[in-house]
């Protein structure tokens, strides 16, 4: 995704990550990796000595800030949410449709910035923005109202066997879209994407009612579970503010969301991988690959796959290999550990786009002001320019970004821990979580050496 835009916004001669390659960092590779492996094992250490019983209760969990609370879940402030979410989104609509096929077309950027990259900082400062601002709950919100009926109940009650799988679908295809569909950036296939989610969000929400927004729309799961990270949460209708591991203890575990963090965290991982100098290497150099009219996007789909299906096999494994109480399931522990993952997406996803989503987003903002791309400015931006100051200071960013991916490593550590002790015997406690310990210290290693390497 990185490189969609950047002949067109990059300074010159500065890398588009602001940090250059492996070779060039300001941190040694190895020395981040052997840091961030020392932080999950010494996280861990102090874990099993100090941290004996669950600290979090989602009955108690959180204080209550009655006055802000009155405000954002008054009914004002949400209809207002709903106002901002289609006026934007009807401005990103209005340029897919009249606007030009061209990269300053500004709905690439609301796709690919403002929606899917925004999401994440925005929903961990936030809350789960998405479920505010989201537009297809709005129209279906208004089809009840016209139609009499109540927008909470669908035709049909949402299948329990269903759970995550069609916001872990959702997220696959569009991380498909964006990383290895080769006209990622041409408008009709972005434009008809867009289109086939929004139907498919209507009916379901027909169908179903909320409840398919809470488990099928990608985009509301993904914001919802990076909110999770946030200080803010609701309990019994009221606004509280917690702590962010209390919160990521409140994720409601149902079938599918393994494969829900592990597109996200595989996805993301995929990212960098395929940037690398190896995976370029192998595109060019396999004579099979190179030789074949589509090998390189059949190898991308392969690949993808691979590290999708790959993050859920080491989680799987890591979580199942343990001892369980009489009666609970092991097939089950993935599903409930799955939270743990959440903190390691969140803190890879700022490391790896947040001088992306910092610095496009800016020129995001300046070709909104004209969606047709005639010269207009009907936003006022049209004249601001984007301030590349992440970019300029290459040992402060990648300082930050090892500061993410340990500081999302260790949290997730923290949230498998008290996770564990709860669920499984006392026999096992400890012994039982090396196995998830050592799959989280191999996506550390893993994710610093794929975000160093592209």
């Amino acid at each position: 995704m990185t490189s969609l835009l950047a002949p067109l916004l990059a300074p010159p001669a500065l890398p588009l990550h602001g940090i250059g390659g492996s070779k060039d960092l300001p941190i040694p590779t190895e020395l981040a990796i052997a840091g961030a492996v020392a932080a999950l094992t010494v996280s861990f250490t102090v874990l099993a000595l100090a941290w004996r019983k669950p600290r979090y209760d989602a009955a108690v969990d959180g204080r209550p800030v009655p006055r802000l609370g009155a405000v954002v879940l008054s009914t004002p402030w949400r209809a207002t949410m709903r106002v901002v979410g289609v006026l934007v989104v009807g401005w990103g609509a209005f340029a897919a449709v009249f606007g030009q096929d061209l990269l300053t077309n500004p709905f690439f950027g609301m796709v690919y910035v403002w929606w899917w990259v925004g999401l994440v900082p925005f929903s961990l400062v936030l809350g789960p923005v998405w479920k505010a601002i989201s537009p297809v709950r709005t129209i279906n919100l208004l089809f009840a109202k016209v139609s009499g009926s109540d927008p909470d109940q669908g035709l049909f009650d949402y299948p329990s066997w269903l759970g995550y799988w069609p916001a872990a679908g959702g997220l696959f295809a569009f991380v498909w879209l964006e990383l290895v569909y080769p006209h990622e950036t041409d408008l009709g296939p972005v434009r008809l994407w867009c289109a086939v989610y929004v139907a498919l969000m209507l009916l379901g929400g027909a169908l179903f009612g909320t409840r398919w927004f809470e488990r099928g729309d990608p985009f509301e799961v993904y914001s919802s579970l990076v909110a999770k990270l946030s200080i803010w949460r609701v309990r019994e209708g009221r606004l509280c503010v917690t702590s962010p591991l209390a919160n990521l203890n409140t994720v409601v575990p149902d079938v599918g969301l393994l494969a829900v963090v592990s597109v996200l965290f595989g996805s993301t991982a995929f990212d960098s991988f395929r940037e690398s100098t190896p995976w370029i290497r192998v595109l060019q150099g396999t004579d099979v690959i190179a030789s074949h009219t589509h090998g390189a996007f059949i190898a991308n789909n392969v690949a993808l796959v691979a590290f999708c299906v790959g993050v859920g096999v080491v989680l799987a494994v890591g979580t199942m290999t343990t001892g369980v109480e009489k009666g609970q399931r092991r097939r089950e522990l993935p599903m409930l550990f799955a939270h743990s993952v959440v903190p390691i997406i969140v803190g890879y996803v700022m490391a790896h786009y947040f001088s992306y989503w910092y610095e496009f987003g800016q020129d995001t903002l300046i070709k909104a002001s004209d969606p047709l791309s005639s010269g207009a400015d009907y936003l006022g931006t049209a004249n601001l320019t984007v301030n590349y100051w992440i970019s300029y200071h290459p040992s402060l960013l990648a300082s930050g970004k090892v500061a993410f991916v340990v500081l999302g490593h260790v949290v997730g550590v923290v949230a498998a821990h008290d996770r564990a002790i709860k669920l499984l015997p006392a026999r096992h406690q400890l012994t039982g979580q090396l196995p998830l310990l050592v799959a989280m210290v191999g996506f550390t290693v893993g994710g610093l050496y794929l975000l160093f390497a592209a």
